[in-house]
């Protein structure tokens, strides 16, 4: 028998990086600071470091792996096929052994874990929870229960709608059980035009990417078990949010299939006309649907359906810096990732920004008098 020890996980993923540097241009922290630790080739050298005792934990290591939002548009590009993900999570889970989370993070960790509650306390008028409403709900129109006029943007209730023909199973969330009122509605009438029936499944929870994130391995796995039981038997589910998908993947059962909502819908576009558009839309991408989801091209498609629109395309990468609770814990760093977004979309005349993450669309709403919504709620507003 072998006495051989499996080599290290983050030793084994970092040896695959060849140091060529092609991903530099292509990390959002990189373009901010210039510096070598905020760039995905840096940050495995960090990693390798500490995996190999070289490197003695210390603040500046820690900060630059902190700093990662984790966006993976190093993989993309990455000629070697570094897998920077798991190596990413592998670190951060050995960063929250050894240092431990702050009180805020196993806060926000616990309220996602519970989404029912999260969503009452965040309905709740005049309610602060540690380091979240004060950030997360800068304006009432970050709500997107109502427009700006406070008048319901998209009438009727769900019961009322053409009965369906193909039941197909929907993915809740977990804060956006809270913000995203109008999606759900928005998504139920635009399913239900092109011939199914959404239903959501009882007892779904969080994603758990908040807490793979932060290194907190276990309770990702626990809501991966969750959300698996409570998809059993569902053959597809659909999600809205981009940054979820990984995660929730992860946790359906091989023969399951999870998809964006928007390339199913995309598959059905002949069934959906639309209202003429009135005035510019700013479309952002987050990083989460170029890198991990690939539906920039049925949300094109569907809104090349919608006539006379002028799309405000946002420059350089579009990272927003929301990252998770990036924007949270660096609301600096994620601001100056913001700001040049929003310069554009302002330059453009938008009033109208659409996102198709949860948590883009909070930070980019809490910077600017633009309304922030999702794709599917665009396309419900004006659903002829």
């Amino acid at each position: 028998m072998s006495d051989r020890h499996p080599p290290d996980l983050v030793l084994a993923l970092a040896d695959a990086c060849v140091q060529c540097g092609l991903c530099l241009p292509h990390c959002p922290t990189y373009a901010l600071t210039g510096d070598e630790s905020e760039s995905p080739r840096g940050r495995i050298a960090i990693a390798r470091a500490l995996a190999d005792g070289r490197l003695t934990a210390e603040p500046s290591a820690d900060a630059a792996l902190d700093h990662c939002l984790g966006c993976r548009r190093c993989e993309a590009v990455c000629p070697a096929h570094v897998a920077f993900a798991p190596l990413l999570l592998e670190t951060r889970r050995r960063q929250r052994q050894r240092r431990g989370t702050s009180l805020r993070q196993h806060t926000l960790e616990w309220l996602c874990a519970h989404p029912t509650l999260l969503n009452r306390l965040l309905r709740l008028p005049g309610v602060r929870l540690p380091g979240v409403r004060s950030c997360l709900l800068p304006r009432a129109k970050t709500r997107p229960t109502t427009t700006r006029g406070g008048t319901p943007a998209i009438r009727g209730k769900r019961q009322d709608l053409t009965p369906p023909l193909e039941p197909i199973a929907i993915f809740s969330g977990c804060i956006a059980r809270a913000f995203d009122d109008e999606l759900a509605l928005a998504l139920d009438r635009l399913l239900i035009t092109v011939g199914f029936a959404p239903r959501r499944p009882a007892r779904q929870t969080c994603c758990g990417t908040l807490h793979l994130h932060a290194g907190n391995v276990a309770q990702a796995a626990s809501l991966a078990k969750a959300n698996a039981r409570a998809f059993a038997g569902c053959s597809t589910v659909l999600s809205t949010a981009s940054g979820c998908h990984a995660a929730l993947a992860d946790a359906l059962a091989p023969e399951q299939r999870l998809r964006d909502a928007l390339d199913v819908l995309a598959e059905h576009a002949d069934r959906l006309c639309f209202r003429t558009a009135a005035g510019p839309v700013a479309l952002h991408l987050p990083c989460s649907q170029q890198t991990v989801v690939g539906s920039e091209a049925a949300l094109r498609r569907l809104l090349a359906r919608i006539p006379e629109l002028h799309l405000i395309e946002l420059p350089g990468m579009g990272c927003c810096g929301a990252a998770g609770t990036h924007m949270l814990e660096q609301p600096a760093r994620a601001a100056a990732l913001r700001a040049p977004l929003l310069r554009a979309a302002r330059a453009g005349g938008a009033r109208i920004m659409v996102s198709a993450n949860i948590g883009c669309r909070l930070h980019l709403a809490a910077g600017s008098d633009i309304e922030v919504v999702h794709p599917i709620v665009f396309l419900a507003r004006h659903l002829s």
